[in-house]
Parts: structure tokens; sequence; C-alpha cells
């Protein structure tokens, strides 16, 4: 099985930084595309950002300059670099890992179960 999990969330002022990290463990031949997704109240979830195997990345318009993925293939983590952060990026933060287990396995996506972004003065 595969384990995903989150950290780093908190409650943080605006204008300041986070980071959050996001690590999967467990019976993982290889990792394929990484994602943050959030979710506020009221809300459906919406991708964040994502991080393909060869290091491409994508993001939505309205964290582009601000969040920054990245990850670390020997550690099988990614993480999210959030500065200039803004109450509109409150949410429960989601991570989502495209794993293969085995060699000639099929790729399974695992969840994390997310780690709370609080923006408030």
């Amino acid at each position: 099985q595969v384990q995903v999990v989150e950290s780093g969330g908190g409650l943080v002022q605006p204008g300041g930084s986070l980071r959050l990290s996001c690590a999967a463990s467990g019976s993982i031949f290889s990792i394929y595309t990484q994602a943050w997704y959030r979710q506020a109240p009221g809300k459906q979830r919406e991708l964040v950002a994502a991080i393909l195997s060869g290091g491409s990345t994508n993001y939505v318009n309205s964290v582009t300059g601000r969040f920054t993925i990245s990850r670390d293939n020997a550690k099988n983590t990614t993480y999210l670099n959030m500065t200039s952060l803004k109450p509109e990026d409150t949410a429960l933060y989601s991570c989502n890992v495209e794993v293969r287990r085995t060699r000639a396995g099929t790729v399974y996506s695992y969840w994390g179960q997310g780690t709370q972004v609080t923006v408030a003065s």
C-alpha cells in the first residue's frame, strides 16, 4: 500500500509564507505527477499546482508568481512554497500522487488527508 502525508499548514498573517510538504511512502516503484489541491468551505476543490515527473510545472492563475511547487525524487516528497499569502488562500490543502507500485504495474492515484492553511490577521 501507499501512504501520503501532508504537513506544514497553519495560521499565518496576510503577506506571510508557509511551506507545505507531501511525503509518499510504502510500495513505490516510481512516481509520476504530484499535485496540490485545495478546498475552501462552500467551494469546489481546485488544482493549485502540479509537477510532472520530468519537472514541468503548472499553476492555477491565482497563485502564479506566489507559489512554487518542487519535488525531491529521492525522498518521494513534493513541496509547495507559498509566499505573499492572502485570506482567499485559506483552505484545506491536499496532495495527490500518481504511483506505479511495480515495474509493469498500473498507475494509481493516492490522496493524503490534507493540511489546513488559514490566512488571517
